[in-house]
């Protein structure tokens, strides 16, 4: 089977070496710069092409991990002159039905995880969600899929924008709050290495209970004279103020209604 790469960003970069590694064939990737269509060849050892019109039209799957707001206006440039080849999407969000103005066969290939391009990733445990337009495409999917992932699962449209959403609040909402705790402990010439132990406790405490039952702080508690003090603290900072308040009062709600349903 030969695969072409539209896009050569992290996930792009991950996907690519890893299905290289178990023995795909990455006929070509496709990126809108240069420098990063020739460093993602130059780790397949395929070949690169920095332009729509000159991507090969004999590939049988192509695997397009662009940026949302690309993809659409990609798509009919990439799927013209190709109606026989699948077409794939590896988003969280994107319909895929959005390919059925362009192509006969096509799906979903969302590996859910957070890549970076300098640090490669073993796919083995990363849960992959897949979906296709048609059974033999759902099939020949989920055969690349359990090749490089022992965690495959069919999900709908509906179903991956709620798992996007849920993947959002786990994982890009809570780098923001690191980053905040960062900057918050940097302007008070703290070691942001100090919190790592606590971060690191609470990621390792929900592989064995559930999140509500391992929260823990003054909102837990329900220590209002500790959540004033705190709320005085932030007064130079309007927005992390009203952050810090709606959070309190979410984990305080929250575990309310966890009480109550007990």
């Amino acid at each position: 089977m030969d695969i072409t790469i539209i896009g050569a960003g992290k996930l792009a970069t991950n996907l690519g070496v890893e299905l290289k590694e178990k023995g795909f064939h990455i006929k070509e990737v496709f990126s809108r710069t240069a420098r990063s269509a020739n460093r993602l060849a130059e780790l397949l050892n395929c070949a690169k092409t920095t332009s729509f019109k000159q991507i090969n039209k004999d590939s049988d799957l192509y695997i397009i991990a662009l940026k949302d707001d690309a993809f659409l206006d990609a798509l009919p440039k990439i799927c013209n002159e190709r109606k026989d080849a699948i077409f794939l999407h590896t988003s969280g969000s994107l319909l895929m039905s959005s390919f059925a103005p362009y192509a006969n066969r096509f799906g979903v290939l969302y590996p859910m995880q957070t890549f970076s391009i300098d640090k490669l990733l073993s796919f083995s445990d990363i849960p992959i969600f897949i979906d296709a337009n048609d059974e033999d495409s759902l099939n020949t999917i989920k055969s690349i899929a359990t090749s490089i992932s022992k965690k495959v699962y069919h999900l709908n449209d509906t179903d991956r924008k709620y798992l996007h959403i849920a993947a959002i609040f786990a994982c890009n909402f809570s780098n923001y709050c690191y980053s905040v705790a960062q900057e918050l402990l940097e302007n008070r010439s703290i070691p942001f290495e100090v919190i790592l132990p606590l971060i690191d406790e609470t990621a390792k405490k929900v592989h064995k209970m559930s999140a509500i039952e391992a929260q823990t702080g003054p909102a837990a508690r329900k220590d209002t004279k500790i959540i004033e003090s705190h709320i005085q603290l932030l007064e130079s900072n309007k927005a992390l103020q009203s952050l810090y308040k709606e959070m309190s009062a979410q984990i305080i709600n929250k575990l309310e209604q966890h009480n109550d349903n007990d």
